[in-house]
């Protein structure tokens, strides 16, 4: 009787498992970081550098076809030595897709960055920077043929740093083709602890031809005397890639170049160097993973 109960346990067990469908993926990094702008005489301007990333995406579906699951991701990095507890869970169907958690906002979405090459980021200069929200936001996505469009809520609450948002909103649109797309993105949120309010519209183009990818964005917040704008090519021929960029974002343009060649299996060699007005230049070098 018990070898009938043990062996019942273990068939119902294994069925739990399969119609889960939980998954796990992940990525890693290790090279080098060469930072001209390091001061002080114990702090070597190269030092070395490595993170693990992993996710675990769960999903399922309801009898009536809807699509449901979450996502989870933990870091470790070498460089700070933090953890990363980023997660969001979603509901989808004909009507569209619903996430709450960690989300970018609607116009990050869609309108998004231009492009740069580096292991680590280097400070990711070539990001403009959205309003975005903090702690849990609830995110709508929805696509028919070319067009996509977006719309992002953050959750209310008192920021505890000048830099928080809250009462976050965010509606985008995009039109794709197979060679160009055009988006379009408005911010709106109240900043910092005097809860001043801001906004911001953005635009994105992009085209490919012959190998070469093009990106614009653009954007033109109320708090910023002028528009920040920035570009970058990339070029893919095999398994080489290369991209340069420029950003102009007032007084802290920048630029940089970078490059990556495929080893294949999910390994590549990439590095990059970047270049902020008024600083020295940052450099990285390594080797990043994904499996």
């Amino acid at each position: 009787m018990k070898k009938v109960l043990l062996a019942s346990t273990v068939l119902a067990m294994t069925a739990t498992v399969a119609a889960a469908e939980v998954s796990v993926s992940g990525n890693a990094r290790m090279g080098v970081i060469y930072n001209g702008n390091t001061v002080g005489p114990n702090t070597s301007k190269a030092q070395f550098t490595s993170r693990v990333r992993i996710v675990f995406t769960a999903a399922g579906e309801t009898d009536g076809g809807l699509s449901f699951g979450a996502s989870v991701r933990n870091d470790q990095s070498g460089q700070g030595n933090t953890a990363n507890g980023d997660s969001t869970v979603f509901i989808s169907g004909a009507f569209g897709k619903l996430t709450f958690g960690d989300n970018d906002s609607a116009a990050n979405v869609l309108v998004g960055h231009v492009d740069a090459k580096s292991l680590t980021g280097l400070g990711d200069n070539n990001e403009l920077g959205y309003l975005g929200q903090t702690d849990t936001s609830v995110l709508y996505t929805y696509s028919a043929g070319a067009l996509s469009f977006a719309a992002s809520v953050g959750q209310l609450g008192t920021p505890a740093t000048a830099t928080a948002n809250e009462d976050a909103m965010s509606v985008a649109v995009k039109y794709t083709t197979d060679t160009f797309y055009v988006s379009l993105g408005y911010e709106s949120a109240k900043v910092g602890v005097l809860a001043v309010s801001d906004d911001q519209l953005s635009v994105g183009l992009g085209a490919s031809f012959s190998g070469v990818d093009l990106k614009l964005v653009a954007m033109d917040r109320k708090t910023n005397p002028d528009t920040h704008y920035a570009i970058s090519a990339t070029y893919n021929m095999d398994a080489l890639g290369l991209t340069a960029f420029y950003a102009d974002k007032g007084p802290s343009n920048a630029y940089g170049i970078g490059a990556s060649y495929d080893l294949g299996g999910g390994a590549t060699v990439i590095g990059g160097i970047q270049k902020v007005k008024g600083l020295k230049a940052v450099a990285d070098v390594g080797v990043s993973m994904s499996f």
